[in-house]
């Protein structure tokens, strides 16, 4: 998935659903470590703060968790509300 820098989505949500698709998808999976900012940066030519809202995105919803030293790694999908 390629990040479309002149559409009307803004940069930080398309990154976070192609996120979020490839932990939905298993290709990014539960504890294991999603890409740096930096490889993030690198890999879909954005900003370092684009990365870090959309990553804080998929962190607010429970969907990864931030170790210091360590990185930040796939967490299973939070349990329905009911």
């Amino acid at each position: 998935m390629e990040i479309d820098h002149d559409g009307e989505t803004p940069i930080y949500l398309q990154l976070y659903r192609i996120l979020r698709a490839r932990i939905d998808s298993g290709e990014l999976q539960v504890g294991r470590p999603i890409p740096s900012e930096q490889s993030l940066v690198q890999e879909y030519g954005i900003a370092r703060m684009t990365a870090r809202k959309a990553v804080g995105i998929l962190r607010d919803e429970g969907r990864v968790k931030f170790v210091v030293g360590r990185g930040t790694f796939v967490q299973p999908p939070p349990a329905p509300e009911s």
